[in-house]
């Protein structure tokens, strides 16, 4: 049984049960009952499934790992967290997310206007946020006003004229200061895809010198207790965490100094995101444990506040990916195998065949298990002669037909046979036996970061997971756009299983995909979102609730600026009333295909 490396990445969060893939927890429904309860009430195309109670239980997490290590070495410092609201901000994830975090005083991130409204208007009262980014009068004033609602507020300081425009705010509003953290442009940088986060070329924070004159001015407008907090991000995803201990070190030596300088409310470190996620399905790519991040987090703050004689900080961090990316599972509907069409009753065999035609005929009837691996080399080196010979008028559109035909039913016929145990011998002649999946879903919409970055994401059918698959797949997206393809790579090998589309359904599944895809799904085609659904337990039983249908094609065109009455208006005068209604129907409905098994 090929487990399609739930082992690695799935953090006992969904197992195998007979052929099917399992949320694991309470009474263990499959994702393919929970697509079947969905598609039963008419929502087709891709579906994204939210399951709250892997947000909950990532925060428990991140809380108790570093409550172990407190406990561990006796630290004096509390730890604290924020979740970046940049990595999902929309409604079905962020409302469940503050649910789960109440009990921990779990607070929010901003980094920008809009996402510091929703954080003033959603955080628990009490519960930390912290403004990230670049700022203008307004952010800042925005900042001001969330403190006299009561929030506890930090604005990190990016640079001197943050600084100048905070003094300017608190002279003309008269309101009280929020607290104000100092972003710190570190020498060491992180590791892994996001390592230019960090290091002393990183697009934020301050260097050493202005680090000494955003001081010296606090000091001199006698604002230097207000500086409470300091911060630091050296990538997101680390893959190892030997770069977070060197910037602990210089941050906790930064600290100290400050400490001693005068800035005897300096109280915090906060040290960003950094938590890896495991993406891969093939091989483990982090080299730590959770726990070990939080250790040695508590215990190099710890040594450092012990030799520079100072208070062992409060921790901060800003992890969003470890949060929210297990969060949510994209399920689409495969539409088409590109080699169903390659099946006998599709020969045009004539009364006279070309040689190399009648040795396909007889490679096809006369393989059997010895001879199959032969007799499927063979078969491709037949077909790569008949395409030549096509291509230099020897033989015609009927033969060339017949020779594609016969090429694949001999390697679906050899394969049943061979009964592969390692793929060794697929993968080397994958470029020649793939198959293509058709998905009802956009690339671009769905998964940008595999578009935008290579990012690799967990893939895996619904069922048949007792059978053997044994198709090297090609993934393609219905966008008119080459890169809308999710090709087959022989050093990560996608296997699924050869099904009749006819007869049944058969459902693939990216996992992981809750931490900024959501928001960085762009319209490519005006492809809107997908059908999202939030799935909880209650009392043993599963529910599906707060449905968000993906967008009507009426709603995205009025979205892009469209003015939707003259669009509907200029239809209406060229057509009758009968051809009118039709289109005003389909107007009224998503812009995903509907086909047999959409």
């Amino acid at each position: 049984m090929n487990n399609y490396g739930i082992d690695i990445w799935g953090d006992d969060n969904f197992i195998i049960q007979k052929d099917k893939v399992c949320i694991n927890y309470k009474n263990k429904p499959s994702l393919y009952s929970l697509v079947k309860e969905i598609r039963n009430q008419d929502f087709k195309g891709p579906l994204l499934f939210r399951f709250p109670h892997l947000i909950e239980k990532q925060i428990s997490t991140l809380f108790s790992l570093f409550d172990n290590a407190i406990k561990e070495y006796d630290y004096k410092g509390s730890f604290n967290a924020v979740f970046p609201l940049k990595v999902n901000q929309l409604p079905n994830f962020l409302h469940p997310l503050i649910e789960a975090g109440k009990n921990y005083a779990y607070g929010l991130e901003a980094g920008s206007k809009a996402e510091l409204f929703l954080a003033m208007t959603y955080n628990k009262i009490g519960a930390p946020i912290t403004i990230n980014g670049f700022k203008d009068k307004e952010m800042i004033h925005i900042a001001f006003i969330a403190k006299k609602m009561g929030h506890n507020v930090t604005i990190t300081i990016e640079g001197l004229n943050e600084l100048e425009t905070i003094l300017e705010v608190k002279k003309e509003s008269k309101l009280e200061l929020p607290n104000i953290g100092l972003r710190l442009r570190l020498f060491n940088a992180g590791s892994g895809a996001w390592a230019k986060s960090g290091g002393i070329d990183s697009k934020f924070g301050l260097s050493s010198t202005e680090i000494l004159e955003t001081f010296d001015m606090l000091k001199k407008h006698n604002i230097i207790d207000a500086l409470t907090m300091i911060h630091f991000h050296i990538g997101s995803a680390l893959n190892s965490i030997q770069p977070l201990k060197k910037a602990l070190k210089e941050s906790g030596h930064i600290y100290a100094a400050l400490k001693k300088l005068g800035a005897k409310n300096l109280k915090a470190i906060n040290i960003g995101g950094g938590l890896n996620v495991e993406y891969s399905a093939y091989k483990r790519t982090t080299q730590y444990n959770l726990q070990e991040f939080a250790n040695d987090v508590v215990f190099t703050l710890k040594n450092i506040a012990k030799q520079k004689g100072v208070e062992e900080p409060d921790i901060f961090t800003e992890s969003g990916r470890f949060i929210a990316a297990s969060s949510c599972v994209l399920i689409t509907p495969v539409l088409e195998l590109f080699s169903a069409e390659y099946d006998k009753k599709n020969l045009r065999l004539k009364k006279m065949n070309p040689p190399l035609i009648e040795e396909l005929i007889e490679l096809y009837e006369d393989m059997n298990k010895k001879t199959a691996l032969e007799f499927m080399h063979d078969s491709i080196d037949h077909l790569e002669s008949l395409l030549k010979l096509f291509d230099l008028g020897y033989i015609d559109l009927e033969d060339r037909s017949n020779a594609e035909v016969l090429t694949q039913i001999v390697i679906k016929k050899a394969i049943s046979f061979l009964e592969i145990n390692d793929y060794d011998e697929l993968k080397r002649i994958d470029s020649k036996i793939q198959e293509k999946y058709l998905l009802n879903f956009s690339i671009f919409q769905s998964l940008p970061d595999f578009w935008g970055i290579n990012q690799e994401f967990p893939i895996m059918p619904l069922t048949h997971l007792d059978k053997k698959p044994t198709r090297s797949a090609s993934l393609w997206d219905i966008t008119c756009d080459s890169d809308g393809e999710i090709p087959f790579d022989s050093n990560k090998a996608l296997y699924l299983h050869n099904v009749d589309l006819s007869k049944e359904e058969y459902f693939l599944a990216f996992f992981n995909v809750g931490a900024y895809q959501d928001i960085l799904g762009m319209r490519h085609n005006l492809f809107s979102h997908p059908t999202e659904i939030n799935v909880v337990f209650k009392e043993d039983k599963v529910k599906c609730e707060k449905i968000l249908e993906s967008q009507k094609i009426i709603d995205i065109l009025e979205d892009i600026d469209y003015d939707t009455i003259k669009i509907k208006n200029i239809l209406k005068n060229q057509l009758d009333d009968t051809h009118y209604n039709i289109l005003e129907k389909y107007l009224n409905e998503n812009s995903y295909l509907k086909t047999t098994g959409s």
